[in-house]
């Protein structure tokens, strides 16, 4: 008897078929192991970099403080209190502030003598010093005379070395420290003249040329109009757009090349939506450079292809009974699409919004092409105004040799990470609780 004409049991239980499945078995393990072990080594890549990110950033959150006890000599800053307001402003940003720093310093060291040395001692204290003291005469020119206790950043050398960053057991010329000057740190500390506190400057201040005062209050508030004008120029568009050719347009080959169209932009590299935006905005429009507007509207360019398909998919998952429904009570297709279609399909198209400005979020070489890689000290009122983003700050930094800046790095991805993760949380909330099953 041939093997076809077996019954169909004795061909599973034959020996060739036994191996064949056997085979078959063993293939399926080796696939389920590979996914497993891809699963595994993407999980540790991620564990690991958010651990070096973390590792490397999270002392930025902590700052070193020196506390002076500071005279106001009336003889470095002069009589305040006779002067009229505006001559007492302009007497206040020409006083010699840095003198009272050194003098506090040069109080808890009366040893010290010679220029060299006594320039390394006010080296201890960061030149935000001077600022606070200035600020401090401004509100209240009744200073003038009196001692004071302020507590006062500590130069970024001196941050890093209580970090353990730096370390006293490398040689003097292999360190930005002298040994006078640790001596000088250890005597401060002993006297509970030193403290770490929580570095709120670095949320609640703009950049600066030193790591002890840099923030990134200025670059989010940035990234936060830019992303205004992202979302305000790229949904009312792609969400129309979407509409259109998923209710209106006629099948022909226009619409078919404008979908081709618009999935091949979505796969564009970032940095050349940068290039249309510096020809369009800056060079054809004369818009203000690195600001926020012309960020939100290259950024908008770059967004609105993903928008558009995510909007599509989301009307397209709205079953056909619902419009046909629509139209036989007498609806009109403007109707059906803006009363029922487009209701059922927002929280899809939210959620596609949201992504896409999760993206827009971090990217950085459109804004780079645009001018938006200035160092930016003021805060920005207006879409107008010269202004940074958080991505272009994290760029920034990380060319900046100072080890000061390479934790302000890290700290900056951080905030930019959480800032992502909300907003991708927030994705996936809106699509849990608005996506409708049918």
């Amino acid at each position: 008897m041939t093997e076809t004409a077996l019954p169909q049991q004795s061909i599973w239980k034959s020996p060739k078929m036994r191996a064949r499945l056997a085979r078959r078995y063993r293939a399926e393990r080796r696939f389920r192991r590979y996914g497993i072990a891809g699963i595994g080594f993407a999980v540790t890549a991620l564990a690991v970099l958010l651990v070096s990110i973390i590792s490397r950033g999270y002392p930025a959150f902590v700052q070193t403080e020196i506390r002076l006890e500071v005279y106001f000599d009336p003889a470095v800053l002069g009589d305040l209190a006779t002067l009229s307001p505006p001559e007492r402003q302009a007497a206040i940003v020409h006083a010699d502030f840095p003198a009272l720093v050194r003098n506090a310093l040069l109080a808890s060291f009366p040893e010290v003598r010679g220029r060299r040395q006594v320039r390394q001692l006010t080296g201890l204290a960061s030149i935000g010093a001077r600022s606070m003291l200035m600020d401090a005469v401004r509100e209240t020119p009744g200073l003038i005379g009196q001692h004071r206790s302020f507590w006062v950043p500590a130069s970024a050398n001196v941050d890093q070395f209580i970090k353990g960053r730096i370390s006293a057991a490398t040689p003097e010329s292999e360190r930005k420290l002298t040994d006078q000057q640790i001596g000088w740190i250890r005597a401060l500390a002993a006297d509970g003249e030193l403290r770490r506190v929580f570095n709120w400057r670095f949320l609640t201040s703009g950049d600066s040329r030193e790591p002890e005062l840099a923030g990134i209050w200025d670059a989010a508030i940035g990234s936060a109009y830019t992303l205004a004008i992202t979302f305000l120029a790229a949904f009312p568009i792609g969400v129309a757009t979407a509409v259109y050719l998923e209710e209106f347009a006629p099948r022909n080959r226009m619409t078919d090349l404008i979908e081709i169209t618009i999935n091949n932009l979505a796969a564009v590299p970032s940095i050349v939506f940068g290039l249309l935006g510096l020809a369009l905005y800056l060079n054809v429009m004369h818009l203000p450079r690195s600001a926020p507007l012309v960020g939100g509207l290259t950024l908008a360019l770059m967004t609105l292809p993903t928008l558009i398909i995510t909007a599509r998919a989301a009307i397209k998952a709205v079953p056909p009974s619902i419009r046909e429904a629509a139209i036989g009570l007498g609806a009109s297709p403007l109707q059906v699409a803006s009363h029922h279609t487009l209701p059922l399909a927002l929280p899809g198209i939210l959620t596609g919004a949201i992504i896409g400005m999760a993206r827009a979020l971090g990217e950085t070489a459109p804004l780079l092409m645009i001018g938006m890689v200035a160092f930016v000290v003021d805060l920005p009122h207006s879409v107008l105004d010269a202004a940074t983003v958080l991505p272009v700050q994290v760029y920034l930094w990380a060319d900046s040799p100072e080890q000061g800046f390479v934790e302000k790095t890290s700290a900056a991805i951080m905030v930019l990470l959480g800032f992502l993760a909300v907003m991708n949380g927030l994705a996936i909330w809106m699509r849990q609780k608005f996506e409708k099953r049918w």
